[in-house]
């Protein structure tokens, strides 16, 4: 099997990321955005999803958030697309309900080169460190974009926000697993168009 990996560098006037992507690794992460909360999700994104990924992000923080979380997803999105080639073999859908404490959260995909986004998730305003709950809407929009996904996330029960923002996280990572997975029984793109 070719080594499914990628690399992608993003300069802005507003950020500078590189990021790189091996979905057939084992978890690995070495992820600094300087928004430690952004970390430690983007680590249980790799944990969950058993992607080895290197994240290093310089933003605009000094302002918020908001530039860094949405071109890391952006930049992100890019590499899952550049390391899955032209999608031959892959299983294409993946899903997840994850339970955290009071939470719940169900999450299901399509690689199916259509981007959207449904995202059931109702959360108060807070921050969390240099992280607003507001800005988990905009990394999924990004990622969802530049990847040409179909993302649905829905809130099954929960009240704290870092359980909810992590349970998300944690099942975004096992749903693209599940999701990048080759199949040998694929014949090609899971398709019957030929592409995807």
């Amino acid at each position: 099997m070719n080594q499914r990996v990628a690399e992608v560098n993003r300069k802005t006037r507003e950020t500078n990321i590189r990021v790189r992507l091996n979905l057939d690794g084992s978890g690995r992460a070495d992820i600094s955005t300087g928004i430690p909360f952004f970390d430690h999700m983007l680590e249980q994104l790799a944990k969950h999803g058993l992607f080895d990924l290197e994240i290093a992000a310089r933003g605009d923080i000094k302002v918020d958030g908001h530039h860094t979380v949405e071109d890391v997803g952006l930049s992100l999105g890019r590499a899952f697309g550049e390391a899955l080639g032209d999608k031959s073999k892959i299983v294409r859908y993946g899903f997840s309900v994850l339970p955290m404490d009071e939470t719940l959260v169900m999450l299901a995909l399509d690689i199916g080169g259509r981007p959207y986004l449904r995202a059931d998730v109702q959360l108060p305003y807070e921050s969390m460190g240099k992280f607003d709950t507001l800005l988990l809407r905009e990394f999924l929009a990004a990622l969802v974009n530049s990847m040409g996904i179909n993302l649905h996330v829905s809130l099954w029960s929960g009240d704290n926000p870092h359980h909810i923002v992590e349970a998300i996280f944690k099942a975004l990572g096992r749903a693209l697993d599940m999701a990048t997975r080759i199949d040998e029984r694929i014949g090609g793109v899971p398709s019957t168009k030929g592409v995807i």
